[in-house]
């Protein structure tokens, strides 16, 4: 007699906890990680790779019913609010469980300088005339800040960056980093401002550490509201959920 299929557990990836997990399951289901496709080489993950969108929630449901997948976990960044909507509603519309693996977001100490707002287009907004910024935000999302050439900008890309909407100097890195070396980078461009999205994690947090231990101000742009999921905060309570789904 054949034995009966692995289960299918779809990853809707891009983020370390997403890798991790990918590397968890290695053995015990089918593990798809899917990416949007934004980084030219990404890091390939444990299991299947699947890269680009789907198509929208619809696009997505089809997906999941033609592979027959077992589990679906949202995996994705913080910010990436499309496709976690779409999620919760592919899930629902195919009855696949669904687990938003949600990493719990940074939290200012008492020594911190934070600045909260609601958009990056309100973060542009609230830098002084001629700052120098360092924009912490992801090349997707410079645009908001095209309306601020006063600005002197310092970005980070993990590829080359090519044409930028803004006006800025490029530097070419990929996470995680360090705190003696996050020091370092800000203090040699004179960064008096920081702008990041509250992405939650260790892999970028250095940047937080050294604004402050320079006394930089951080502009810190909160996260979307996202439609109500079952969520867990790390890895082991995922593995936990996908356990008491038979994976």
């Amino acid at each position: 007699m054949a034995e009966p299929a692995a289960p299918t557990v779809l990853i809707l990836g891009g983020t370390a906890e997403a890798a991790a997990l990918a590397s968890a399951l290695a053995g015990r289901a089918r593990v798809v990680t899917s990416l949007a496709g934004r980084t030219r080489s990404p890091q390939p993950p444990a299991g299947e790779l699947r890269i680009g969108g789907f198509g929208g929630a619809e696009g997505l449901a089809a997906w999941l019913r033609a592979e027959r997948v077992s589990t679906l976990v949202d995996a994705t960044h913080p910010f990436a609010a499309n496709i976690s909507a779409n999620a919760v509603a592919a899930s629902a519309a195919t009855g696949v469980p669904l687990l938003r693996l949600e990493r719990p977001a940074w939290r200012p100490g008492p020594d911190d300088d934070w600045r909260p707002v609601g958009s990056l287009e309100d973060a542009a907004a609230a830098l002084p005339q001629g700052a120098r910024v360092f924009l912490a935000v992801g090349r997707q999302e410079l645009a908001a800040f095209a309306g601020r050439p006063d600005l002197r900008v310092l970005v980070r890309t993990v590829d080359p960056p090519g044409a930028l909407p803004i006006a800025a100097e490029a530097v070419v890195a990929r996470g995680p980093f360090e705190v003696a070396a996050e020091t370092r980078l800000l203090q040699s461009r004179r960064i008096a401002w920081i702008v990041s999205k509250n992405a939650g994690g260790s892999g970028a947090a250095a940047k937080l550490a050294a604004a402050r231990a320079l006394g930089i101000p951080v502009i810190m742009v909160e996260r979307p509201v996202l439609p109500p999921a079952e969520t867990a905060s790390g890895v082991e309570p995922a593995l936990a959920w996908l356990a008491g789904c038979g994976i």
